[in-house]
C-alpha cells in the first residue's frame, strides 16, 4: 500500500486522472493475484499508529461526550422516575416528561424519516463523518486501542509482540488487556439494559442472580458484541459489514467535503531531505513516509483517493501536517475539501460554496418539515386518550323501571404524570335524559393513575318511553374533575341502541 505510484493517464487538460481506481469502473477481469491479495489485505493485521492533533482532539472530546451520554443518560431522574425507560413489560416508552405507548407507532416512523434524510444531508455535505466520530463501533473502537496502547505499547512495541513467541510476560500483557476489555464491554452491555430495566435496581438484582432470562441473554449478548467489534473485528465492520460504506458512494458527488489527498500537489513521491526543494528535483510535497497509512484505522492509502472504507476520521491529516511542519511545507497534502475544490485550485470557502446545491436544499427542506411537524405534534399531543367498544352480544335491552340500557367496555390511557379522576357525560339525538355508569361499581366517575391504561365497564341509560327504535348518534365526553395540573378532556363518537 505504500511506495511510489505509477503515473495515471493525464486527462484532456494535462491534469492526472484523480478519480481513484476502486472507484472507477472496471475494465479488465479480476485476476488470481488481485484475488489473492484481497484475501490477504482482509487476514493481515492493523496496527493504527497513535497521532495527535486537532482532529485527533475532536475524536476525544466526541468519545468524551457520546459516552457521557450513553452511561449517564439511565441515571437521570424525571418526578420520581427513569427519566429515559423503554420499559417493553408495560409496553410504555418513558423520554423524561413524555411517555409513548403503542399506539404512538407513528412518531417512531417520523423519527426514521427523519434519521434518513438526515442522513442524506449530512452524507451530501461532509460524506462519512459520523462514521468516524460517532459511529458506536468507531468510538468503542477507539476506547479499546487507548487501552492497548496503554498495555502493550505504541504501533512497533504491538507489531514487535505479536510476533515474539508466548512467554510469560506476554500472556500477563494480554490478560491484561483482556481483562480489561471485557470490565469495559460489561460495564457496556449492563448500562444497555439499564435502558430496558430500571436500572437503579439493575445492580441488586445482578448481585443476587435474579435477572430474568432475556435480561441475562441481552446483557451477555451486547458485551460479547461490545468485546468482538471493537476488540476484534474493528475495521473489518467498517470495510466489510457496514452497509452504509456501500451506498454512500450514490450520495457524494465531486462538491461534498472529504478527506482528499492533493494528488496534483503531492506527485510524484519521493523521500527527500529537506535542503532540497522539491520543484527543482522533479518531486512534489509528498515525501512518501506512510505515515497517513500507518495511522489509518482501515488501513487504507487515501493517496490512493476516496475509497468507501475510508471513515473520515481525519487521522491522516493530522500525519501529514506534522510531516509537513517538519519539512517546512504548507500544511494540507491531506485535507477536508472537494474534489472539484482540489483540481478548481480553490480554497475551502469558495469550496463550500459548491456545496449549496439544489438536491441539498431539497434535503433540508423535507427534514425541516418533518422535524417541525414532529414537535407540533408532540405539543399538541392529548395527554388522554379514549376508544369505546360496543357489547356485541347484546345491542341494547330494556330494563325494569322503563329504561334502555346499551353495555359498552371502555379504555381511558392517562399520559399525564399525575394521578386523575375523569368524569363521563353522554349526549343522545332525539333523547333528552342519558345516565352514565362505569366501572365495577356503576359510578359516574373514574380514577386512573398516572402513566397507565385501564379498561372498564360502561352502561349508558336512557327512558324507554318517547324513543324512537334503531341507533342514534351517541356522543361521550370525558373531562378531568380536578384542573389544577391542566384540563384534561376528550370526545368518542359512538351508537345508542332502542330494540324494538
Amino acid at each position: 500500500m505504500s511506495g511510489n505510484q505509477s503515473e495515471k493517464p493525464a486527462g484532456q487538460d494535462g491534469v492526472p486522472d484523480w478519480r481513484p481506481p476502486r472507484l472507477q469502473p472496471a475494465t479488465r477481469a479480476v485476476s488470481a493475484d488481485d484475488s489473492n491479495t484481497q484475501v490477504e489485505e482482509i487476514r493481515a493485521k492493523i496496527y493504527p499508529r497513535s497521532i495527535t492533533g486537532v482532529f485527533a482532539k475532536w475524536r476525544i472530546m466526541l468519545v468524551l461526550a457520546t459516552q457521557l451520554i450513553f452511561y449517564g443518560l439511565p441515571w437521570l431522574q424525571w418526578n420520581g422516575r427513569q427519566a429515559v425507560l423503554f420499559d417493553l413489560t408495560e409496553r410504555k416508552f418513558y423520554i423524561f416528561g413524555i411517555v409513548f405507548w403503542p399506539q404512538d407507532v407513528f412518531y417512531l416512523a417520523i423519527i426514521l424519516i427523519i434519521s434518513a434524510y438526515g442522513l442524506f444531508l449530512f452524507t451530501a455535505l461532509a460524506g462519512r463523518l459520523f462514521c468516524g466520530y460517532a459511529c458506536p463501533q468507531t468510538v468503542y473502537t477507539e476506547i479499546f486501542m487507548w487501552i492497548e496502547r496503554k498495555v502493550e505499547g505504541d504501533r512497533v512495541a504491538r507489531i514487535r509482540l505479536d510476533e515474539s513467541p508466548m512467554s510469560l510476560r506476554k500472556l500477563r500483557i494480554k490478560g491484561t488487556k483482556h481483562l480489561l476489555w471485557i470490565m469495559v464491554a460489561w460495564w457496556t452491555g449492563s448500562t444497555f439494559i439499564g435502558y430496558f430495566s430500571p436500572i437503579r435496581e439493575l445492580g441488586s438484582e445482578l448481585i443476587h442472580l435474579q435477572l430474568s432470562f432475556w435480561q441475562w441473554f441481552w446483557m451477555i449478548f451486547y458485551s460479547f458484541a461490545t468485546w468482538g467489534n471493537a476488540g476484534f473485528l474493528r475495521e473489518s465492520v467498517c470495510k466489510y459489514m457496514c452497509p452504509y460504506a456501500r451506498f454512500q458512494s450514490v450520495m457524494v458527488d465531486k462538491d461534498t467535503f472529504v478527506v482528499t489527498y492533493d494528488k496534483i500537489r503531492g506527485d510524484p513521491r519521493g523521500r527527500r531531505s529537506k535542503k532540497i526543494v522539491p520543484s527543482q528535483a522533479g518531486l512534489g510535497d509528498c515525501v512518501d513516509c506512510t505515515i497517513c497509512v500507518q495511522v489509518c484505522p482501515t488501513g487504507i492509502d487515501i493517496r490512493d483517493g476516496l475509497q468507501y472504507m475510508c471513515i473520515g476520521c481525519g487521522a491522516c491529516i493530522d500525519a501529514c501536517d506534522q510531516v509537513m511542519d517538519k519539512m517546512n511545507y504548507p500544511r494540507g497534502l491531506i485535507r477536508y475539501t472537494s474534489e472539484s475544490g482540489m483540481l478548481d485550485g480553490l480554497n475551502n470557502k469558495q469550496a463550500r460554496q459548491r456545496l449549496f446545491k439544489p438536491r441539498v436544499f431539497v434535503y433540508f427542506a423535507l427534514l425541516s418539515v418533518f422535524i417541525i411537524g414532529l414537535i407540533v405534534s408532540l405539543s399538541m399531543r392529548t395527554p388522554l386518550r379514549v376508544d369505546i367498544v360496543r357489547d356485541r352480544g347484546a345491542l341494547g335491552r330494556e330494563i325494569p323501571g322503563g329504561m334502555i340500557e346499551n353495555v359498552y367496555r371502555i379504555q381511558l390511557i392517562n399520559m399525564s404524570e399525575n394521578d386523575q379522576t375523569f368524569a363521563l357525560t353522554a349526549r343522545v339525538n332525539d333523547i333528552a335524559q342519558v345516565n352514565v355508569l362505569a366501572g365495577e361499581e356503576n359510578a359516574r366517575e373514574i380514577k386512573v393513575p398516572a402513566f397507565s391504561s385501564q379498561w372498564f365497564p360502561m352502561v349508558i341509560r336512557a327512558p324507554a318511553e318517547g324513543s324512537a327504535t334503531g341507533l342514534h348518534p351517541l356522543t361521550l365526553r370525558i373531562e378531568n374533575t380536578d384542573q389544577k395540573a391542566g384540563a384534561l378532556s376528550a370526545e368518542r363518537d359512538t351508537t345508542f341502541y332502542v330494540p324494538n
